[in-house]
């Protein structure tokens, strides 16, 4: 069985992929022989496209490059050189720390949504992750096939044929739904005077992504382009062999084997049984240990969930945990490098300030900002905040990838209720939605009693809602709520964004911290307009001032 489709090339292209991919038919391979800024230039584009990364490097990037130097090289032959330079340098010379000073452009495709948030757990790595904003999932490869994660053991048992029928039935709904909603949207929404023809229809392609994206299940395949170093890659690496999933563990030895062709010694420990061996182990055992304890201690089912069959409302964000004297600690931590003060001088201080000049400092503090990327320095990281939040998967995959904050989640399930846009009531899709939910989990039932939760998972619709708590600072929270608050952010997480922004303020009571946070937006754009009609016109404005003047 073939678990991941391949492409074709012709013979000449080919003879170009070989010189800077490290393979040419694997899901996983990396970067080489390439300008730094054509590898992120590479990765920007790809969480637009449907394509592979090698073939939108041949369409789009090879025609711009000159290659002529490069006829002798060879990508796709392991470096010994290499090996035999990072052995002295990391043995010999140096320690951990080296396998921090060099970095892999490491592309990762055709992995499942539950997969990509696996690889998406370190803190020091970059993702880019292709984006279900802007790539529609109805059509199928080459091979007949949707873009689905094929579980071998699932289709290797008697359920094989049912979870195949199933998933297309679901793809087929969402590829049938998306001209429905497209043409809804466009009656809602016409063009303005104004505005391309190009602008508009990817303004309406967005929304009607954003209204459906939810009908996918978590098997849809996603392609991941990561950039980390060799000690992040490692961790990566050993965490993947220790998880539940088998695709994770599977997936693993795909990056193993191309990353030993680029940086072999800063991965060589992986294997090491007293190393690698027992790290994977070690975390292997914990999670099967916590695993019998929380089945022990919540055995008795409770009523904290709803039926699989309901439609869930707005996200529930709730803030389980803060300092009460957060913003004094906050303060204390803005006054003191332009002291020389003791710490606890500068906190006295505070401690007996008035609200205005307390405010006063704040404001002091956070500048003039003009934009939401001018961001105040560490002493917001003096305060913090915990919040338990129960959202569909689609937009819990968006707030996972933020890297400096500590979120934990339980695994996918129907057990919460799915979202329903009301766009999709408006269009008179309703009906075909609520039967694409309940298919989903229908084949999590029968999946989960067979396989076990972890592949259950796999069936369950990015609509159905997920638990997970999110810890964070205040300067995290800064960035992440009036980035995921803008008009053009999806309305599933914006209204988490929201709803944090809201608690940090009353709940907490830390209203001059929330004050500083400027850019959070409280509009409700799901019913004004097109999210993303801003961005476009913003970025067709940019392409028309990078366009080279007419010849002649």
């Amino acid at each position: 069985m073939e678990l991941y489709a391949t492409e074709e090339w012709t013979d000449d292209e080919a003879e170009i992929l070989r010189r800077y991919f490290t393979n040419l038919d694997g899901p996983v391979f990396a970067l080489v022989n390439l300008p730094e800024v054509v590898k992120g230039a590479l990765f920007a584009r790809y969480s637009r496209t449907a394509k592979s990364l090698r073939r939108l490097f041949l369409d789009e990037f090879v025609g711009d490059l000159d290659i002529s130097g490069d006829h002798s090289v060879d990508a796709t032959v392991g470096l010994a050189r290499a090996e035999e330079l990072y052995e002295r340098v990391f043995f010999e010379y140096g320690d951990d720390s080296v396998a921090q000073l060099g970095g892999v452009h490491l592309a990762c495709e055709q992995a499942s949504n539950l997969l990509t948030k696996v690889l998406e757990w370190g803190r020091l790595m970059a993702y880019m992750e292709k984006s279900t904003r802007y790539v529609a999932y109805d059509a199928r490869l080459p091979n007949g096939r949707y873009r689905y994660y094929r579980d071998p053991a699932i289709l290797d048992s008697p359920l094989g044929a049912r979870y195949v029928g199933d998933m297309d039935r679901l793809f087929d709904a969402y590829a049938e739904l998306l001209p429905v909603l497209g043409a809804w949207f466009s009656a809602e929404h016409p063009k303005q005077a104004g505005d391309s023809d190009f602008v508009w229809r990817q303004s309406i392609r967005a929304k009607a992504f954003d209204a459906l994206r939810g009908m996918l299940p978590a098997a849809a395949t996603s392609n991941l382009g990561i950039y980390a170093s060799g000690q992040a890659y490692e961790a990566l690496l050993l965490r993947m062999r220790a998880h539940p999933l088998p695709e994770a563990r599977a997936y693993a030895e795909l990056m193993l084997v191309e990353l030993r062709k680029v940086i072999p010694s800063w991965v060589r420990r992986v294997d090491v049984p007293d190393r690698g061996g027992a790290w994977v182990e070690y975390m292997e055992k914990n999670h099967a240990v916590m695993q019998d304890l929380a089945d022990a201690l919540f055995a008795t089912p409770d009523d904290h969930t709803t039926s699989a069959a309901t439609e869930g409302g707005d996200p529930e964000v709730t803030l389980v945990d803060w300092d009460p004297d957060a913003e004094t600690k906050t303060l204390t931590a803005m006054l003191y490098p332009f002291t020389h003060l003791p710490e606890a001088v500068v906190a006295e201080r505070v401690a007996r300030m008035g609200a205005e000049e307390r405010l006063e400092v704040v404001r002091r503090y956070a500048g003039d900002r003009s934009n939401r990327r001018h961001r105040p320095g560490r002493a917001l990281e003096r305060s913090m905040y915990r919040f338990d939040v129960v959202s569909d998967y689609g937009a819990f995959r968006d707030l996972q990838r933020h890297r400096m904050l500590t979120i934990e989640w339980q695994s996918l399930s129907p057990a919460h209720g799915y979202t329903l846009p009301g766009s999709v009531i408006a269009a008179g899709a309703a009906d075909a939605y609520h039967a694409a939910m309940e298919r989903s989990a229908a084949l999590y039932d029968v999946i989960g009693e067979r396989f076990g939760p972890q592949r259950a998972g796999y069936g369950v619709a990015l609509a159905y809602r997920v638990r997970y708590s999110m810890q964070l600072n205040a300067r995290e929270a800064m960035h992440m709520l009036e980035l995921r608050t803008t008009a053009q952010g999806h309305p599933e997480y914006r209204k988490v964004g929201q709803q944090m922004h809201r608690l940090i303020a009353e709940k907490a009571g830390h209203r001059a911290l929330a004050e500083l946070m400027t850019f959070v937006d409280h509009a409700d754009y799901e019913h004004e307009g097109l999210e993303r009609l801003a961005g476009e016109r913003r970025a067709e404005q940019r392409r028309l001032r990078v366009q080279p003047p007419p010849s002649g």
